[in-house]
């Protein structure tokens, strides 16, 4: 029987995963950590695990329809998370992928786990895509996974939408960007991040700690 997995990274072809595996691996080694880091597009791997990390990069309906073409990998994900109540993290269109519709290229469904809609950035003087450092202003510094990690802290975006919450207590932290965007959001046992924890630094790795700390 195969070991179960402390950290499934979902594999959906989405981008390349090494970059995000490696960051988990480094902080599970210094934070001592005992579950195995592992990337998978195995859906019984991902229902057992520990906890669960969907990454994602480009296009919202590329990222869902490849998220639905791995067998039995929603179901899975579903009965870890809602059921199980495995903490969870979705990382930039991973996160985005929370909401109840993504509005690129049409309309599309998504996992509907946090109610909103995602939606282009606008603004005649913005360019988009939203890519490089910006400061985080953290809305909720009591929440386990931002723990030492305040406003002024600076993270890693690349996108060109963005989540719109339907309710403000989700919003964790924001970004501003022609306005106030939903950089962290979260409720229960799941959060995602608009930026890259992998490419955030210090910021970064501080929240992958938390989130292996986290018992939500």
């Amino acid at each position: 029987m195969a070991k179960t997995l402390g950290v499934a990274i979902v594999d959906y072809g989405s981008g390349n995963l090494r970059s995000a595996a490696k960051a988990f691996e480094r902080v599970a080694a210094e934070r001592r950590y005992a579950g195995e880091v592992g990337v998978t597009s195995d859906a019984d791997a991902v229902r057992a695990a520990e906890r669960v990390v969907l990454p994602g990069v480009g296009a919202f309906a590329d990222c869902m329809h490849g998220l639905e073409a791995v067998p039995g990998m929603t179901d899975a994900m579903e009965e870890a998370v809602l059921q199980r109540r495995a903490p969870f993290l979705g990382i930039c269109v991973g996160m985005q992928l929370l909401a109840d519709w993504g509005f690129e290229h049409g309309e599309h469904d998504g996992l509907g786990w946090i109610a909103g809609d995602v939606t282009e950035i606008e603004g005649d003087a913005l360019k988009v895509p939203h890519m490089g450092w910006n400061d985080l202003t953290v809305t909720a510094p009591r929440h386990p996974v931002l723990a030492g990690i305040e406003s002024g802290a600076h993270a890693y975006f690349v996108h060109s939408y963005a989540m719109r919450s339907r309710h403000a207590s989700d919003v964790l932290a924001t970004v501003s960007y022609g306005g106030p965007l939903a950089a962290i959001v979260g409720r229960d046992n799941i959060v995602g991040t608009q930026f890259h924890p992998e490419k955030s630094q210090a910021v970064g790795l501080r929240l992958i700690g938390n989130f292996l700390e986290w018992r939500p």
